[in-house]
């Protein structure tokens, strides 16, 4: 039977060749003939000789994955096993328990239930260790191997074996898998100064429509004087839904993206169809260094055309696309085909993945090859490396102390047992960490092990590897001692040093137990300097005029340099 799956395998891959022949590219037919003829034959020598059984579908995918990250990171080969996590991508649907996961410890950890998915419904909480899944142990499994189990066909019952803090015995959950939608839009409202929020955080079906219900829904029941559209975070998804958001605030039949690759039938000129829903209100876009693909074609178009401020940080810069291309046996491949150009025709693809260094990996497009092209009121802009925006914004560098704080899960550790002690707290808008939480906090962490260096310390080391090197440290080891002694870093300063920022991070993991992913929103937006920004710009008329016409230009910024 294994020789038969086997034989079945090899036909498939021949099949490839007359796929290829279709496509028109018949001048590499042979190569690809004879490498899969090659392959074939060493898969069924090994079948047949190896000293042990091997798995020829194991060997088969190690094989394909390792072809393919010779590519880009963006093909990639979908086996029927991972079926489910392509249609989260795509359709933001699932089946499974609706419930972040992460690795703790031993054992995978609920991070967040979703609300009102079966998870929540079933009691699980942030902070649950799963121990068991239908009575097969979860002790070392990683968080993928876990997902895997939990996701599936919906309606069939899983029972959870986890552990609860404060409860001496293990607590036996039952929870029915359900199609999960994960939201696009977590939460919409109202700001102030009449200034109207959107938060898109995935461009999956249907995006497009939530946002213009959405802007609807805040301009037809308040006197809405802008918008702002946060797609901080924001890794894209479908490039129509994109243009359908652009279409929301500019012309139809308006060129929003182009593709162009190889393959000329699959170019295309992406435009609006419809009529804008409001081509006058003043309209800010919030990007960050994680708003990628779909999330810069709406902040590249946006700018090109002139019609909205964009505000933060230089985007991540993916400017390619991908089909996917069905395969044999109900796998598929996610294909990189085009790169995708935006109305000023600059392409914001930040690596260089087709032309690769003599070390053979890829690199940033250089400065050489940047090209200046210009916006529909005639400001200059630039490809090669994701969308700069107009007004630049400081990204948040955590403290030391914050980040070994969040890596170490103590903080993530002190909201769960906060939230086994307080049944309920304020409104998110309202709830704020006390100092008697503060202080709670320090004596939580009074027998927790969470050392970490500052960037001094760090540099202070560096210097005397280095002079061990060169034979100097015996001459300054005095010198380096008693600086050494003076940055010497105490974390109980550093915890009052620092407190208003590891406040900030506190407040968003307890709000967080109680009101999920739109109360962590909520809380945030009154000291979110980037809407605060936002706000302002858009207020102040002149300012925004100032900057969509050119004569405001955007500081040149050393971190934003390539």
């Amino acid at each position: 039977m294994k020789h038969v799956r086997l034989n079945l395998f090899v036909y498939s891959l021949f099949l490839l060749i007359f796929a290829a022949g279709s496509t028109g590219q018949t001048e590499n037919n042979f190569e690809i003939s004879k490498n899969l003829d090659i392959y074939a034959t060493l898969l069924k020598e090994l079948d047949k000789n190896y000293a042990e059984d091997i798995n020829p579908g194991d060997l088969t995918e190690k094989a394909i994955d390792a072809m393919l990250e010779t590519l880009d990171p963006y093909t990639v080969y979908i086996p029927e096993s991972n079926a489910e996590d392509y249609k989260m991508i795509t359709t933001g649907q699932y089946g499974g328990i609706g419930a972040l996961i992460q690795k703790n410890g031993d054992y995978v950890i609920i991070s967040e239930p979703y609300e009102g998915f079966p998870a929540q419904e079933a009691g699980l909480i942030a902070g649950d260790k799963i121990l068991e899944i239908n009575g097969k142990s979860m002790k070392d499994k990683n968080s993928d191997e876990v997902s895997e189990i939990l996701k599936g066909q919906p309606g069939v019952e899983l029972e959870l074996l986890v552990g609860r803090i404060g409860m001496n015995d293990p607590l036996s959950v039952k929870v029915i898998r359900k199609e999960i939608k994960i939201p696009n839009i977590p939460y919409s409202g109202m700001l102030t100064g009449g200034m109207g929020y959107i938060k898109l955080s995935n461009f999956t079906q249907n995006a497009g429509s939530e946002v213009k219900k959405a802007f609807l829904d805040l301009k037809n029941n308040n006197d809405l004087k802008g918008i702002i559209i946060d797609l901080r975070g924001n890794g894209g998804g479908l490039l129509n839904e994109a243009v359908n958001i652009c279409n929301i605030f500019v012309d139809e039949k308006l060129l929003i993206v182009s593709t162009k690759g190889k393959v000329a039938s699959k170019n295309q000129d992406h435009l609006t169809r419809m009529a804008p829903v409001d081509k006058e209100i003043p309209l800010a876009v919030l990007v960050d260094q994680g708003s990628a693909s779909a999330s810069e074609i709406v902040a590249g178009a946006i700018q090109d055309l002139d019609r909205g401020v964009i505000i933060g940080q230089r985007t991540y810069g993916k400017g390619l696309v991908q089909h996917v291309v069905p395969l044999t046996y109900n796998s598929q491949v996610k294909i990189t085909v085009a790169k995708y150009y935006i109305p000023s025709g600059r392409c914001i693809q930040s690596i260089d993945y087709f032309h690769k260094a003599e070390n053979g990996l890829s690199e940033k497009i250089p400065d050489s090859l940047i090209s200046e092209f210009k916006t529909k009121n005639g400001r200059s802009v630039y490809d090669g490396g994701g969308i700069e925006p107009d007004v630049y914004m400081d990204p948040m560098k955590l403290s030391k102390i914050s980040q070994t704080l969040i890596t170490k899960y103590l903080l993530f550790d002190y909201a769960n047992l906060f939230a086994s002690k307080n049944s309920s707290i304020a409104s998110p808008e309202e709830f704020e960490i006390s100092d008697d939480i503060f202080n709670d906090l320090i004596a939580f962490l009074k027998d927790k092990t969470y050392d970490y260096q500052t960037a001094s310390e760090e540099a202070l080391e560096k210097l005397k590897t280095n002079a061990e090197k060169e034979n100097y440290f015996d001459a300054i080891e005095l010198e380096y001692n008693a600086l050494k002694s003076k940055i010497l870093h105490d974390k109980g300063e550093d915890m009052i040093t620092y407190k208003d920022e590891i406040k900030m991070i506190l407040k968003d993991e307890i709000v967080g137990r109680y009101y999920f992913q739109k109360g962590r929103i909520l809380a945030s937006l009154s000291d979110d300097p980037e809407i605060a920004r936002a706000i302002e710009v858009l207020q102040g008329s002149e300012t925004y005029l100032a900057i969509l016409d050119g004569t405001l230009k955007p500081e040149k910024r050393e971190s934003e340099e390539k």
